[in-house]
């Protein structure tokens, strides 16, 4: 398997939103988990190589993407961002674990600068959109095993569809939001047929401070 090992980890509510509405920091609904849950969510992180989340939730969030609530390395985070538009003031620039932004042949070489000056490096995986039948076996090479996808839909979806997934956990926030056009876990156009869906099995299930943990692996 000359790629990562990818498991992705996301809080969702009960009927499957990541945020109050479309463009809304995902950080709001993360506010209600407590801090026996963020160990959970860190501690998957303190034990893989790498993190990545798209620029869409830099964005949005800021995130740090650094191992806080338990003892454990950082992971280097890895972003990808076609056009190389991630915000040079974001908090994954900060100099706490290194920094990877994945972006194509379209994005301006000026701005590929800018964000070397920060410190980060730059990887070229694809013409117009991150291609990660490029990127992947490039960060395994560069001896990330295990990498952490934390979002967003867009990704998700990239990585379902392309069978890269290899097991998914879930944080169920118990609460409902609704709204149609809410990002979900995973967004694209959907597989749209039994004979293609991607079918999991359920690995383990416990519960933290009346939070459901649900962890499960894809059948290949």
């Amino acid at each position: 398997m000359n790629r990562p090992y990818i498991i992705i980890t996301s809080e969702v509510t009960i009927d499957g939103k990541l945020t109050l509405y479309r463009g809304a920091s995902s950080k709001e609904l993360m506010s209600i988990m407590t801090t026996e849950v963020y160990k959970y969510l860190h501690s998957i992180r303190a034990n893989v190589d790498g993190i990545m989340v798209g620029c869409e939730t830099v964005r949005t969030d800021d995130p740090s993407l650094t191992v806080r609530y338990v003892e454990g390395k950082n992971p280097i985070r890895i972003i990808p961002c076609s056009t190389a538009n991630v915000p040079l003031n974001a908090s994954i620039f900060s100099k706490e674990a290194p920094t990877i932004i994945v972006t194509t042949k379209r994005a301006p070489q000026e701005r590929i600068e800018k964000i070397k000056k920060l410190g980060a490096e730059v990887i070229i995986a694809g013409e117009d959109l991150v291609d990660f039948d490029i990127l992947l076996p490039e960060l395994y090479n560069r001896g990330i095993k295990k990498l952490m996808v934390e979002g967003g839909a867009s990704i998700n979806w990239e990585l379902a569809r392309k069978g890269y997934i290899d097991e998914i956990r879930i944080i169920h926030l118990p609460v409902i939001i609704g709204g149609e056009n809410v990002p979900t876990l995973v967004g694209g156009e959907g597989f749209k047929s039994l004979k293609k869906i991607l079918r999991l099995e359920i690995v383990n299930h416990f519960i933290i401070d009346k939070f459901l943990i649900s962890e499960w692996k894809v059948q290949k």
